[in-house]
Parts: structure tokens; sequence; C-alpha cells
């Protein structure tokens, strides 16, 4: 198991925004978690990734504990996390945004055959190397922030809400690079608003609610499971 989340709780304060979550994400899966606002699915992430960290629980990435390791150190092991606002440098070029993908990395041929492959995904990063990175749209910023974490050669990458405020076309074209990514073996673990996208890309699902996992399983099996038809597909 590439990664595994042993009843994990976080606290802000007094309130605690998750109640022992447990999840498991096989290496070459796309996993997703889907649930309201407020469910606790970005603080999952945000405690994988050592940028919170949590108040009890463990989480374990290829075999080892990571639960106390600071989110920098994290990067060069090999998980890499693309949060909600994408998190560019906007006084920075889209160039230069893309070196600092690679910023624990040594190896300048590996490098430089990365940024190929993440040029290749988004031709339109292509176009706009020298526009400062604040210029662009809002989706080229979302392919930005991806490019420029597969720029860290990542084993499993994080996506917060990578379709957040996207027009429906562009919503359409970051899923199909999220699956061409999974496809190439990076493993994803994906949280996402958009439930039905998420669930139609992702081979297992956790559904969460109120900081606690409710649900989980094959997500073609959530897809037509009434209570997740009800409360986050419209149907």
């Amino acid at each position: 198991m590439l990664l595994s989340v042993h009843d994990l709780d976080v606290h802000y304060g007094a309130i605690q925004a998750l109640s022992g979550v447990s999840l498991e994400v096989e290496a070459g899966q796309i996993v997703t978690l889907i649930g309201g606002n407020g469910a606790g699915k970005t603080t999952t992430l945000r405690a994988i990734s050592g940028m919170i960290r949590p108040t009890r629980g463990r989480v374990m990435f290829d075999g080892r504990e990571i639960t106390s390791t600071p989110a920098h150190a994290l990067v060069s092991r090999g998980l890499c996390h693309v949060p909600e606002g994408r998190g560019i440098f906007a006084n920075l070029s889209v160039s230069e945004n893309l070196d600092l993908g690679a910023y624990c990395r040594h190896d300048r041929l590996g490098i430089a055959e990365d940024r190929e492959r993440a040029l290749e995904l988004f031709p339109r990063l292509r176009e706009r190397l020298k526009q400062n990175a604040g210029t662009l749209s809002g989706g080229e910023q979302q392919m930005l922030a991806i490019g420029r974490a597969l720029l860290s050669r990542p084993r499993l990458l994080l996506l917060d809400e990578p379709s957040l405020g996207l027009a429906p076309q562009l919503v359409q074209l970051i899923f199909t690079i999220i699956r061409e990514i999974n496809g190439t073996g990076t493993t994803v673990l994906l949280v996402e608003q958009n439930a039905h996208m998420a669930l139609a890309v992702a081979h297992r699902a956790y559904v969460l609610q109120t900081g606690r996992v409710v649900k989980s399983g094959p997500a073609r099996q959530l897809l037509e499971d009434p209570d997740v038809k009800k409360a986050y597909l419209g149907g």
C-alpha cells in the first residue's frame, strides 16, 4: 500500500475538523475524497502532506511513518501537494515557476525530460513561458500548478479542487490530464467538489461528512449509490 491513513484526528483550536479518518491508496490508483463544504477533505490532504499536524493517528507512506514529517521533506520522498488556490508565484515567470518544482533535484537530464513532459501535457504553458504567472487565466494557473508539481517527479500527487472556478471545457481538460498523469504511473489522491467527474475518473472513493468517513468503495459503485446520488450527484 503506497499510502495508509489510520484514525486521523485534527483540531483547529477547540474545533475538531477530522475524527478517526482512515483511508488507503494503492500504487497506480486514482482515489478521490468527496463531500460537502466543511467535510474535512482539504484538512485530510493537509494532514497527509505535513502542512498541519494531526492530534491523533498515523500516516504511512511507502511503509514509513510520515505523521510528523515536515511538508518540504516529503517532496523529496515523492509526495507532492497541489493546494486549493494553486499556490503559484505570481511575480515569477511560468518558466521560473516550473523550475521551482524541481528545486530538490539534481539530475539535469531527468529534470529536462520531466519539464518537456509537462509542456506536452500543457501546450499553453509552452506558449507563455516568459509571462509572469500572475497574468495567466485561472485555468492556465491550474495547469502551471500541476505542471510544477510534476517537476518534482511525484510518486503520489495530492490534488485539491483542481477544477474549482474553471469553465466546463477546462474542467474536462483537467480531468483528461489527471487520467494521463495517472496512466504514466503517478498515483493520485484527489479532492474535488465536482463529485460526478471525480467518481468517473477514480478507482476508489471515500465520502467525508463532518470530519468522518461515512462511505467508501469502488468509485463506480459509489456513482450508483442512492445516498451519494441524492447528496452529491443531483439525483
